[in-house]
Parts: structure tokens; C-alpha cells; sequence
């Protein structure tokens, strides 16, 4: 099998500042066609930042679509022409204030591929020393430190829903336990 699906129409449904909603039209590979909803999403990117004393960066803030407060990771919307690793850096010390060194990749994470075009760059740096916090002015969080131990707990015990952390989460624990971190 080939696994592809040759797009045949495209109409945009909703055109926004952060998403673009399309109804394709698709051929299968057996000559059958399909309509696929797509979200585009330019992507984003997450921190994981760990101070001297094993100690990860959280964000505590209000996530609309939830109607909830959730615990992340630093994290943001990829900015047009920036590479996600500069943006990775600015969101870290927007949000925390914290600046990063030796940052690393620890990949990239597809949120929700059955619908979603975003993709999230995920990195580790340690904590080299901190500046001033300069927060969006829509941005309302607070910080909060966590030991990476305790983070991987609340992981597995789901008191972090939210994927791009409990997977950035997981890794650095994985990569600690292996010696390459």
C-alpha cells in the first residue's frame, strides 16, 4: 500500500489569527474519494527547563477551551519566521523569566494528527539565570517549580492532562535515568 490521499479540493471554511479550517476532498489510494476536516495550526513550541536543583519551570494558567486551569510547560505558538528553537527561548523567559543553555531537542509531537496539522517542537535546557518575566499583555500565569521526580509522579498519576508536557516530561526523566542528561 501506498498510505496517501491526493488532495482534489480545498475550501477554506475559517480563516483566524491562529487557526485555518479547511473541508478537503481526497482520493484514496484504491480510486475512491474521502472528505477530510482540517484544523492548520502554525505549530508550537515547549520548554523544559530544569534548574541546579532538578527542579522543572511550570506554568499555571487559565485554558479557555477547558474552562480550566492547567500545569504546563512553557510553551507557545510558533511566530512567523523564527525558528522553533528561538522561539522556544523567547517563550521561556517571556513566561518564567528563566534563560536557558545547552538547550537539546527532544523531538517533536503530532497533538492530534487525526485532524490537526500542528506540531509541537519540544526542548530541555538547564536554567543559566533569570531576567525579568515579560508576560504578554493577554497572559495572566503563575509560576511554579516542581521537581522532576514529583512531575513524572503527577504524569502518571494524570494530574497533568496536557500532552506536550507529560511527553517533555517523561523524556528528560527517560534521558536522566539513561545518563545523557
Amino acid at each position: 500500500m501506498k498510505l496517501y490521499e491526493k488532495t482534489l479540493n480545498s475550501k477554506d471554511i475559517f480563516v483566524g489569527k491562529v487557526i485555518h479550517v479547511m473541508h478537503d476532498e481526497v482520493e484514496l489510494e484504491n480510486g475512491e474519494t474521502a472528505m477530510r476536516e482540517i484544523v492548520a495550526h502554525p505549530g508550537g513550541v515547549c520548554v523544559a527547563a530544569i534548574d541546579e536543583n532538578k527542579e522543572l519551570f511550570f506554568v499555571r494558567q487559565f485554558r479557555y477551551p477547558y474552562k480550566e486551569v492547567t500545569l504546563e510547560l512553557p510553551a507557545g505558538k510558533l511566530e512567523k519566521g523564527q525558528n522553533p528553537l528561538e522561539n522556544g527561548k523567547r517563550e521561556l523567559l517571556e513566561e518564567t523569566g528563566a534563560v536557558g543553555r545547552e538547550y537539546m531537542s527532544l523531538g517533536k509531537l503530532y497533538p492530534s494528527p487525526g485532524y490537526c496539522g500542528e506540531i509541537i517542537h519540544l526542548y530541555f535546557c538547564k536554567v543559566d539565570h533569570y531576567e525579568r518575566q515579560q508576560l504578554d499583555s493577554d497572559e495572566f500565569l503563575n509560576v511554579e517549580k516542581i521537581s522532576l521526580d514529583k512531575a513524572v509522579e503527577m504524569v502518571l498519576n494524570n494530574e497533568i492532562p496536557d500532552s506536550k508536557t507529560q511527553v517533555a516530561v517523561l523524556k528528560v526523566a527517560a534521558l536522566f535515568s539513561k545518563g545523557i542528561l
